[in-house]
């Protein structure tokens, strides 16, 4: 129940005030204290409520984020599980370098976005959101940490520059794809433009030194739109890779594994600071998130975080 509803009953005559005093207190204003108690176990800091809003900051970095009601967005993430993808975090912080160019596909509200932003200031994020109603909270949430090295753009990437369609329920807009992920059929279809990335990056004066992708099962169709690019500069590519939402474009996340060492890359997953290298995902697989590093270019970083 709401609290708006149980203040109705009792204007409504049907529980009287010291009924309603305890009730608001126990259903309602008690979380209050249990969150206060909580918080400390997670890297959520504070918890601002005001009017029709949350937002949440984080201890590290002291990342602010507008929090809408959607329960897989990262500061919810991290109330739940005391931290968000912590070692694959901390892995991308170690390999973005200053003054690098990062392009993050798939930015959503922009926590790895403004987390490199902040934690890299001398870089240029380039973050890539085309469903609206996120890319608006990417752009407010830059905003709101005062920012200035963050440059957004409101589209997608696929093989193909073309209009396409986008499958976005609001309270799961971490699960936003061209693909019906959740086969829910109240689901609200959002026509967006994908561009190609190689087109992009031919746009771009300085190298691409790292890639986040994370376009919830399409990562297969960025990289090879993004061929010429990967080969050209070579950037340490972290990306998302899960059987079952590959399976709903057709394809297996071993196709990506193979584009990769087709241009001369190793897959690595992360782990307490070093890299372990997977070279094809089984059924035994329970990672999802991978790090792509150029066999050559990357031979130190490898050498020095390879898991002994």
């Amino acid at each position: 129940m709401k609290i708006a509803d149980t203040r109705k009953e009792f204007l409504d005559g049907n529980i009287a005030k010291p009924e309603f005093i305890r009730t608001m207190f126990d259903l309602h204003h008690s979380k209050l204290f249990d969150y206060a108690e909580y918080l400390h176990r997670t890297n959520i800091a504070t918890i601002e409520i005001m009017d029709g809003q949350v937002l949440m900051t984080s201890r590290e970095n002291r990342v602010k984020m507008i929090c809408p009601p959607d329960f897989r967005v990262a500061p919810i993430e991290i109330l739940n599980f005391l931290e968000y993808e912590a070692s694959d975090s901390a892995m991308i912080m170690q390999l973005v370098t200053p003054d690098s160019c990062v392009l993050d596909i798939g930015a959503n509200m922009g926590w790895y976005a403004i987390n490199i932003a902040k934690t890299h200031p001398s870089c240029v994020v380039h973050a890539f959101e085309p469903i609206p109603k996120t890319y608006q909270l990417l752009v407010e949430n830059i905003k709101l940490n005062g920012i200035n090295n963050v440059v957004t753009h409101n589209v997608g990437f696929s093989d193909v520059e073309k209009d396409l369609t986008f499958f976005f329920y609001p309270e799961g807009s971490g699960n936003a794809s061209s693909e019906n992920l959740s086969e829910r059929e109240d689901i609200e279809k959002i026509v967006c433009h994908v561009d190609v990335l190689d087109d992009f990056a031919n746009r771009l004066t300085p190298r691409v030194a790292f890639i986040k992708c994370d376009v919830e099962g399409a990562e297969l169709f960025v990289f090879r739109g993004g061929k010429k690019l990967l080969g050209r500069d070579k950037p340490i590519v972290f990306s998302e890779m899960l059987r079952k939402w590959s399976a709903k474009f057709g394809y297996h996340p071993n196709e990506i594994i193979a584009l990769f060492d087709s241009l001369g890359y190793r897959c690595f997953t992360a782990k307490d600071g070093n890299l372990i290298e997977l070279r094809k995902m089984d059924d035994a697989t329970v990672e999802t998130n991978f790090f792509f590093l150029h066999a050559q270019r990357h031979s130190s970083i490898i050498g020095s975080l390879l898991w002994k």
